[in-house]
């Protein structure tokens, strides 16, 4: 996975203390050159399908990252100004102007994860060999558009040059998988594969909620007007996904409630979902049903399903309105997990085959409810920081409240969960130099071996993301 530190310093993110920042060191050397397994996140499975040149610097580097331009809009930066597609196709600024703005607000990222990953994608993958500033951006944007027109920048080139084993996207139960068609053809599922994400017909306040279940049924041949028709579409859509490289299921849900009610309960609730607009409570009552029936299928077939509760999303109605979903205006609530998933575990905790990981955006859950819990089930698995807490404070926060109590062995190792292609090398390295520093700690003081920690070390880079996602 190597590719260098480009300007960016050899210790960052390592101790400050001389002994214990030898030991980070020594033990980052074990793991740096490890492949990367990346089984969860959101690149565009249409750019290794088609391997072409990325366009300019702007739209692989800008427009899909929301990371970045939340943080530009929060100071005034319209979203216009950025490139970021709108809903009714009026223009927006492009290329070189995007790149300008960019740099000239690029001084707002001190101190943030985002800095972190762009200066190391900008240096050391691409061979910039200073910071973007405002008065360096005209050159930094032509240095950047010449080497994405080279053919070691095309998408598989890059997969190949970061060490990544896999790489996992994330689609739609009605997605065709039309780019994994393409990708099966050339021998590339497994390098890349897709993961089954089926909110579009199991939330009922997913946008087209009825049409998508009518579009479901169609493309199954199940009958969805039946409670046991709706589930065998899911089976059979997932047996689909699983000729595209599927392992995993993932699920977004506002909160993580779950529910097990009587067949004839769930049927009267498929049939108001199918006459019109579910209520608050049989919304969240469908989506808690449906997370049950979900850990079921997974009991059968062997998906790690994955639940990403805590999120609210497209809180900002205006901008979901113009521009849609993921624009940065998703903020984390409060979850409970052990009421949300006492229906869910009474029913299929010690179910053989289920496996079951955990991401939360509430911090507070980590001690208190996820890593006791994690440290109980055995179907349970403790996925990493996700999102605003996948960054060096966010990821030593996590360590220092789930390993006590939940162990290496129950923890997922990392995935990150981007859009940002040339930020993968950059998000796999600040987990592995965190993972370093938090080992190097434990060594210092005497609480574990050095050898040990070089076993974990590795264990939580590369050997437990193939193991939790069944790789």
């Amino acid at each position: 996975m190597d590719v260098g530190n480009g300007f960016l310093h050899p210790d960052r993110l390592f101790p400050a203390d001389p002994a214990t920042r030898t030991i980070a060191r020594d033990l980052y050397e074990t793991l740096r050159n490890l492949p990367i397994v990346s089984p969860h996140g959101h690149t565009e499975p249409s750019w290794f399908a088609d391997d072409k040149p990325f366009e300019d610097a702007a739209s692989l580097l800008v427009i899909p990252d929301h990371y970045l331009f939340r943080m530009l809009h929060s100071v005034g930066v319209t979203l216009d100004e950025l490139g970021v597609p709108r809903l009714d196709s009026k223009p927006v600024a492009e290329g070189r102007a995007i790149w300008r703005a960019f740099a000239a607000h690029y001084h707002l990222f001190r101190g943030t994860p985002s800095s972190l990953w762009v200066d190391h994608a900008m240096s050391a993958v691409l061979g910039c060999t200073e910071p973007l500033a405002p008065d360096n951006a005209d050159a930094l944007y032509d240095h950047i558009n010449a080497q994405l027109a080279r053919p070691e920048f095309r998408p598989r080139a890059l997969h190949q040059r970061f060490g990544i084993e896999t790489i996992a996207t994330t689609e739609g139960a009605l997605d065709p998988l039309v780019h994994h068609q393409k990708m099966a053809a050339d021998g590339w599922i497994g390098k890349v594969r897709t993961t089954y994400r089926p909110d579009s017909v199991t939330d009922p306040d997913a946008v087209g909620f009825r049409d998508n279940l009518i579009k479901f049924g169609e493309i199954t041949g199940a009958d969805v007007t039946r409670w046991d028709g709706l589930i065998e579409a899911h089976r059979r859509r997932r047996a689909y996904f699983r000729q595209f490289g599927a392992t995993a299921t993932d699920h977004g849900v506002p909160t993580a409630f779950t529910a097990d009610l009587p067949l004839a309960e769930k049927q009267a609730l498929l049939d108001r979902a199918l006459r019109g607009p579910l209520s608050a409570a049989d919304a969240e009552l469908f989506r808690g049903q449906m997370m049950t029936e979900m850990a079921g299928l997974s009991a059968e077939d062997g998906m790690v399903m994955q639940i990403h509760a805590g999120s609210r999303r497209n809180t900002d109605s205006g901008l979901f309105a113009t521009r849609g979903p993921n624009m940065g205006a998703d903020i984390p609530t409060r979850t409970d997990w052990v009421g949300g998933l006492n229906a869910l575990l009474s029913r299929y905790g010690h179910a053989p085959g289920l496996r079951v990981l955990l991401f939360t955006l509430d911090e507070t859950t980590y001690a208190r409810e996820m890593a006791p819990m994690v440290g109980h089930w055995p179907c349970l698995m403790i996925g990493p920081p996700w999102w605003f807490h996948d960054s060096p404070l966010g990821i030593r926060r996590y360590l220092d409240q789930v390993v006590e109590t939940a162990g290496f062995a129950n923890m997922a190792g990392f995935n990150d969960d981007t859009r940002a292609l040339l930020s993968i090398p950059a998000r796999h390295d600040v987990w592995r130099r965190e993972v370093c520093r938090f080992l190097a700690g434990l060594a210092a003081e005497h609480r574990i071996s050095k050898k040990d920690a070089e076993i974990v070390a590795r264990e939580l880079s590369y050997d437990n993301a193939k193991k939790a996602y069944k790789l």
